[in-house]
């Protein structure tokens, strides 16, 4: 499937890839698509009725006048990737490399402060999670670079994304059940080692959870759920619950989606039920960005020339 998506779209599997280019160059705020779990940069996204990619075919219509530029990123998204293996956080494997790719893109582009918006589904939120954690600690000049990503995002919409869980059984319990939802039946029930693996690696998830809370204020956000159960199995069950997909969180937006959590993130036209909600979503945030990032700039450099100035007196005190 992974190689017929990128035949048949253009779409590189792995890495950034532009499915939609700015009305007028250059763009005013890009927007980045992150699958989850098993996802794929094409798939993930197009509905397998009417075959309808939405980033390319039914966002760029309502962001006309914001003059968005709209990519999608790929990774290894099967379920050992996000299992220990040689590395112990293969999540943040992820997120390093989102990072350093979309800072390479742009940066090339010149467009180092450009407004960024995510749209993540599922497992692919805590990438994002991950990456602006990863982005928001980098401090050395040799790798400042990578921050900008963190300083650049505006917001994110959260798509099924597991962000609360209660305790440790529940989020292994939960991430059994996205794996039953997005996985083929026979590679769930002949590798339980993978599902076993991948439960294990609950408080890494844990961890992510705790440590995006001290950057939540710093973004527009907005949670939604799945409004309809998926069938596991013979029994129908929400994968993400609605507590977990869309925490109640000061100053957050949440809604539910009228699909279960497989199809949430595929519209088959821009009548679908929720697409109006997460296209109204992103056309506000790509609307709101420029003027904040631009602001959130003007400050970073000021507090980076505060401290380097503090490094120059703690070495040579009166200078």
């Amino acid at each position: 499937m992974a190689a017929s998506a990128q035949e048949n779209s253009g779409i590189n599997r792995f890495g950034l890839s532009e499915v939609h280019p700015p009305r007028t160059a250059p763009a005013n705020v890009d927007i980045i698509f992150v699958h989850g779990l098993n996802g794929d940069p094409h798939r993930t996204w197009t509905s397998q009725h009417t075959k309808i990619f939405w980033p390319a075919q039914l966002l760029p219509p309502v962001l006309e006048e914001e003059n968005a530029r709209v990519l999608v990123y790929g990774y290894d998204s099967e379920v050992t990737s996000f299992t220990d293996g040689v590395s112990k956080d293969k999540i943040h494997n992820h997120a390093e490399g989102l990072v350093a790719a979309l800072a390479a893109n742009r940066r090339l582009r010149k467009a180092t402060e450009r407004p960024i918006i995510f749209i993540a589904h599922s497992l692919g939120g805590l990438v994002v999670k991950r990456a602006l954690i990863y982005s928001s600690e980098i401090r050395g000049p040799k790798t400042e670079h990578l921050r900008s990503i963190f300083v650049s995002t505006f917001g994110i919409l959260f798509l099924g994304t597991p962000h609360k869980g209660s305790d440790m059984a529940q989020w292994g319990s939960r991430l059994e059940w996205i794996c039953n939802a997005v996985m083929p039946k026979k590679i769930v029930d002949s590798q339980p080692q993978l599902i076993e693996a991948l439960k294990s690696n609950n408080e890494t998830l844990q961890n992510i959870d705790r440590q995006f809370i001290q950057l939540m204020s710093k973004y527009h956000i907005y949670f939604f759920h799945e409004a309809k159960p998926t069938d596991v199995k013979g029994t129908f069950r929400y994968i993400v619950e609605e507590e977990s997909a869309s925490p109640n969180v000061q100053d957050v937006e949440r809604a539910g989606i009228q699909a279960d959590h497989s199809h949430m993130c595929k519209f088959e036209s821009d009548s679908s039920p929720g697409f109006d909600l997460v296209a109204e979503g992103i056309q506000r945030y790509a609307e709101e960005a420029p003027a904040t990032i631009k602001t959130r700039w003007i400050q970073e450099r000021k507090s980076s020339e505060a401290q380097k100035q503090a490094a120059i007196e703690e070495i040579m005190p009166g200078k």
